[in-house]
């Protein structure tokens, strides 16, 4: 009788083809195609290292098979294969198969530590469409405008990119990403692979009935795409993949709350959601409350457009780690502060929340939301799984 092994998977769904797992894993078990990312069942040794990057949970698919799906199988799958029935060998106990052994199943508790689980979309969001330009078939964008956000004595240079898609149709919903390919070729003489961002406007345009979107882009160091993007200029062509994403979307409940938590151009999704609602709904109150982290108002996109946003709109609350003469603040803290606002809210059943930004503010969120339900009599992890299996939980951090 063959011995069930346990296979590790990539939901095609899910996965936004960012490619973040493929340039970690240090063994190269995870390649892709024109239409799906796959983990090569005899190359993988379950090191786990692809786990925590991954920004959607995708990655994180497991089956327990008598003979593992080949990578012709994977590249073929639209979606996941549920779990089937398999015949345990004598004297097997399920949970034995499921962890294979007990390395591998540390292994799996470690790569599983802050990730709480999987994202779904909101039960109300449109359906998006998904990968209709892959990296065999990249769209051409013209650069329309790139405009600095931050301050000039800022070391933080941030824009904000204008890409017009001409007569090419390009749909895209808030919260959804795109890939930039970066020209040229990487060490091993191959073309670069995209990177991805955030989309930072609503759905039917950055102007209003255009087809053009925008990104809001940091300049990194040494980062070889962010510095390509930052230094487009108007009229320069630009490859584009996507749109990526299924998850950290917009819900279409006119009446659903928004809590959106984030540091710096994590803010790119919610600008999106905010010019939505402003569009779709100029009339809402108390419908949306913002929680944004920087290192002071020089280095915070958006900021002048965002103090004119009625505050009985959407709430804001800013939090500078850098003023000077001031105490350190980050968004835990503006969270801890605003407690008598937010409690409620957690209790609210129309309450969405959206967290993005950088990774290691992620955990200091979840901390101060726990203390918040704690004040209130309530236990965060019961809250949180609810609001996870009712698609009003969402985390995307890097």
């Amino acid at each position: 009788m063959t011995t069930p092994v346990k296979q590790h998977l990539i939901d095609p769904e899910i996965c936004i083809r960012c490619y973040t797992c493929e340039m970690t894993c240090p063994i190269g078990a995870i390649q892709h195609d024109d239409t799906n990312v796959v983990v090569d069942p005899d190359t993988c040794n379950f090191c786990m290292d692809c786990i925590p990057v991954c920004p959607t949970g995708s990655i994180d698919e497991w089956r327990v098979v008598e003979t593992p799906y080949s990578l012709d199988d994977q590249y073929g799958f639209d979606e996941l294969p549920e779990q089937g029935d398999i015949t345990l060998p004598e004297n097997a106990e399920a949970d034995e198969i499921e962890a294979l052994d007990d390395a591998v199943a540390a292994l799996l508790a470690e790569a599983h530590k802050g990730t709480g689980g999987r994202a779904r979309a909101p039960a109300t969001a449109s359906k998006p469409t998904i990968n209709l330009h892959p990296l065999s078939n990249p769209a051409a964008a013209t650069v329309q405008g790139n405009y600095r956000l931050t301050d000039p004595d800022s070391e933080n240079d941030v824009r904000h990119i204008v890409l017009d898609l001409g007569r090419l149709p390009f749909p895209i919903l808030e919260g959804q990403s795109i890939g930039i390919v970066p020209p040229g070729l990487d060490a091993t003489g191959k073309p670069h692979l995209p990177r991805l961002y955030s989309i930072s406007n609503p759905r039917d345009g950055e102007r209003p009935g255009f087809n053009n979107l925008s990104l809001t882009v940091k300049r990194e160091p040494r980062g070889l795409c962010s510095n390509y993007v930052c230094d487009l200029q108007k009229g320069q062509e630009v490859q584009i993949t996507g749109p990526f994403g299924a998850t950290f979307l917009l819900p279409s409940d006119p009446n659903a709350h928004l809590l959106m938590i984030c540091t710096g151009t994590g803010s790119a999704p919610f600008r999106g959601f905010t010019m939505r609602r402003q569009r779709e709904r100029p009339d809402a109150r108390d419908s949306l409350t913002l929680i944004f982290g920087a290192r002071s108002a020089r280095d915070l996109p958006y900021f002048g457009p965002l103090k004119k946003i009625p505050e009985d709109f959407m709430r804001k609350e800013f939090a500078f780690s850098r003023t000077p003469d001031q105490p350190k603040q980050y968004v835990q803290d503006k969270l801890r502060a605003a407690s008598g606002h937010i409690a409620p809210l957690l209790d609210n059943a129309q309450l969405h929340v959206y967290i993005c930004g950088r990774k290691d503010m992620e955990q200091g969120v979840e901390d101060a939301l726990a203390e918040i339900a704690e004040g209130a009599g309530r236990v965060w992890s019961d809250m949180r799984g609810t609001m996870r299996e009712e698609g009003r939980y969402h985390v995307e951090t890097y």
